[in-house]
Parts: structure tokens; sequence; C-alpha cells
């Protein structure tokens, strides 16, 4: 061989070998509700985003009762909560199998004003414990490896309408709820109440973490108001008044830089404003985005959501409708590897490339039975989905 073909030879060997290490699959667990960074987006990719033509592997199905709670998943382990027969189910499966590992219930009743009632909340899983939070109030820290209860509080506060929708957030010694008018926080450890809001009814969206300063904060969309409150201390920093019918605030708030995006519906649309030292000033506000419950996804600068039932892209700058388009319903989303994962509101697995200028479907398959308003979870190469009726089915997107 000579030298120049050597060198060419080296060259070709050394290009393979970048390509093949360059962009490896990356899993990534989901330890609570809306993902590791509390923005519905996660970091794994190397999933199929196609489906066969028999539809895709099932890889598990459960049955968990009536409710609306989604999955977190963490250590090989996946949970969920469900009601049936008076009670209240908190559920662990291994993740891959679907065995069932342990389950944990307290009385609670089904609380079915005007809808198939049930769980509302999405368990948080970290450092070896489960936290949880029903509708009326029961709140539970679990041993994530046996179920075995390590505290357990009912809390007395009056439930919004619906009853509480609020997944716990565990932000360093505490964990924090949206209950009361700007937020509940309790020693994670011993489940004591540091601050309490007190005893107004809340809103139904989960706190968001976010820096103040360089300190802990949370915004809580309440029932009132968007408010931004001192971790520690539940001091208040900011409102932003927002009036909802029914006081139904139930998408969280999503953060990017100084400014805020909220939305809600009811006809009453969405606003994004600005927050720092003094109050929080609009900058713009429309009836274009209306989240009735399930959050929007912020992706190089678009929003993309449910505006009731018209998936819809948003500028994040402006307001301005990108596009939209119909038939998922009120479907639920989030984005994993720069993919939207959505399920339709009639059970359809909906994979949708991001795009500002149009709809983009990937794929799409029928994988449950409607109604479904729990967001799915993509995690570890499995997407997780159930409907209101309780059926839960683990689906295989291993490439």
């Amino acid at each position: 061989m000579t030298v120049g073909l050597r060198r060419l030879w080296l060259v070709g060997v050394v290009a393979l070998g970048l390509c093949a290490f360059a962009a490896p699959a990356a899993a990534e667990d989901w330890p609570n509700w809306r993902g590791p960074d509390h923005n519905g987006i996660s970091k794994e990719t190397g999933f199929a985003t196609t489906f066969p033509a028999g539809g895709p592997k099932i890889l598990w199905r459960a049955s968990v009762g009536t409710g609306f709670s989604s999955f977190a998943v963490a250590g090989n382990k996946a949970y969920t909560i469900g009601n049936a027969d008076g009670k209240d189910t908190i559920f662990c499966w291994d993740a891959e199998t679907g065995k069932e590992i342990w389950k944990h219930q307290y009385p609670q009743r089904l609380g079915d004003k005007y809808y198939e009632g049930g769980t509302h909340s999405t368990p948080t899983v970290v450092d070896g414990k489960v936290y949880t939070a029903s509708k009326y109030g029961r709140l539970c820290c679990l041993d994530a490896q046996t179920g075995k209860a390590i505290w357990e509080k009912d809390f007395p506060n009056k439930e919004p309408t619906w009853g509480f929708a609020s997944s716990p957030l565990v932000l360093g010694r505490l964990v924090i709820y949206n209950m009361g008018p700007a937020g509940l926080a309790l020693s994670k450890d011993d489940g004591r109440i540091v601050w309490n809001s007190g005893n107004e009814p809340s809103g139904y969206s989960t706190p968001v973490p976010y820096k103040h300063e360089g300190r802990d904060a949370v915004m809580i969309f309440a029932s009132k108001a968007c408010v931004g409150v001192l971790a520690e201390t539940g001091k208040p920093l900011w409102s932003f008044p927002w009036t909802t019918r029914y006081d139904v605030n139930a998408a969280d708030p999503i953060l990017q830089d100084d400014k805020v995006f909220i939305s809600s519906g009811y006809g009453t649309g969405c606003a994004q404003f600005t927050i720092g030292r003094g109050p929080a000033n609009q900058t713009w506000r429309n009836r274009d985005m209306r989240n009735h419950f399930n959050s929007c996804i912020l992706w190089k600068g678009s929003l993309y959501g449910f505006d009731e039932s018209t998936f819809t892209c948003m500028d994040w700058e402006t307001g301005q409708v990108a596009w939209t388009q119909k038939h998922l319903g009120k479907g639920s989303l989030m984005l994993a590897g720069g993919i939207l994962v959505v399920l339709s509101e009639d059970g359809k697995l909906t994979f949708v490339q991001p795009d500002s200028k149009a709809f983009k479907l990937l794929g799409q398959a029928q994988v449950i039975d409607r109604k479904c308003w729990s967001t799915p979870v993509l995690a570890n190469g499995r997407v997780y989905c159930r409907n209101a009726k309780g059926d839960v089915v683990c689906v295989d997107v291993k490439p």
C-alpha cells in the first residue's frame, strides 16, 4: 500500500469511527410530572418514530382504576395511581415486563362530578422515595423499592371544585404542592409543614422551579393568578392576575429567560409576561392557545400544544399562530430527542416532527381506547399510555 493510499485508508477508518460514536442512542428516566427538567422535554434519542403495518409491539398491559395520572419512570420501575372500589392505589411495576412489584392503597372517593373522576396527580420519585398527592389531600411518601409508607398526611385545606391535581415538586429539603392560594411546603423527610399559604382553593397545575437572584423559587399557577414565591419560605415575589371560568388554571407555566407563558381553557386563552425584581409585566395576550389541562411544549422558539381540541403551533415571541391541525382531540404531549410524542384523545400514539412552518406527521398508531387525557411518557425505549378508565399499555419503540 502506498503512503497516499495508507493515509486515505486511515482517514476512512477514523471517519467511520467518529460516525459510530458521534450520536449514540441515549435513554433517560422520567422521574416526575413533566420530566427531569420540569418542561415536558426528554433528552432520550434513538427510538423508532414510525410503526409497522400491524401496529407497534405492546410489551405489557395493566389496569389501574379510574383517573388521569401520568407516569413516573425511574430505576427500571414505572409508577402511576388509579382509583377503584373507594380506594386510591399507587402502583409500582417492573418497567420492562409490567410485573407488579408493590402497591399502596388508602381510602379515597371517586369524585366523579361532571366527569369520570379518579386520580389527577403523578408520582414523583427522588432519592429512593415516591411522593404522591390525592385529589382530597392525602399526601404520601413511600419507599420506592418496597412501597412501605415513610409518612402519610391528610392535608385539611379546602380543595378546588374538582379536587387537588398538583404533582409533588421535590426541591432541596422540601416537597412543594399547589395547595392553597400560593402553595404548601412540607419537609420531604417527615411531612412536617414548613409553610402554608392559606386555606383558599388552589389551582390545578404543578409548581415549576426556577432561580430568583440565585435562590430557589417556584412558579405556581393558582386559582386567580400565576405567582412566584421563594421555595424556602413561601414569601411572595410577584403575581400576574389570571381569571378562568371555574378557576381551572391547570397547565403548568413555561419559563424561558425572564419570560413566562401561561394558558387556560374555557375560552380564556394565553399570555406571556416578564418577571424580575419588580412586578410581572405582560408582553402579549390572546385567545389562540387555550390549554384546558395539558401543558404546551416550548421548542426552538415555538410553542406546541392544544388550543382546546386543535393542535397548534405558536410563535413564542409574538403569540402569532403558525399552523393548526385538527383530528387529535384534546390530546397531550411531551418531547423526546427533538420529536413531539403526542397521544390523541382517542388513543392514537403520534410522532410529530416539530416545525414552525407546517404539521409534519412521522408515524401514528392506535394503541389504546379513548378517553385519553393523561400525558404519554417515553422513557428507555418504551412509551407508557393510559386512558380514563385505567387501561395502561406499554409500547415498544426501540428501533
